[in-house]
């Protein structure tokens, strides 16, 4: 996956249409949620119903996000991506608490397979 542009947006950052116009362009998205309540953070969920209104087909997508206690927000936002019909080449990622030297390594590892999977994919 090296050589993937990754285009990091925080949905507090960005108007929301400047965050779904860069997820429609997009190949892959891949969605980061803390959770709370034992559920997706609302401008997650937010943004992933506004997405799955706008349709978008041949996608891959991939969930991540951390946790205090039980860490269902991951799973929650797969669940969204899978309705979608994205293709999920990799588990979600949970990282609990602040992530360390060795949970920010595995970020990194998580994300160059899922360039890999992108670079797979356009290569079809």
């Amino acid at each position: 996956g090296e050589g993937v542009e990754a285009v990091p947006m925080h949905l507090r950052s960005f108007d929301r249409s400047e965050v779904m116009s860069e997820a429609l362009d997009a190949k892959a998205v891949i969605v980061g949620s803390p959770t709370l309540n034992n559920n997706i953070f609302p401008t997650v969920a937010d943004f992933l119903v506004y997405m799955k209104g706008l349709r978008p087909k041949n996608r891959i997508g991939a969930a991540f996000g951390s946790y205090g206690w039980s860490g269902e927000s991951v799973k929650h936002v797969e669940q969204e991506l899978e309705a979608m019909k994205f293709q999920l080449p990799e588990p979600g990622l949970k990282i609990q608490y602040v992530p360390d030297s060795a949970a920010k390594e595995t970020c990194v590892e998580f994300g160059r397979r899922i360039g890999k999977a992108v670079c797979e994919a356009m290569n079809q």
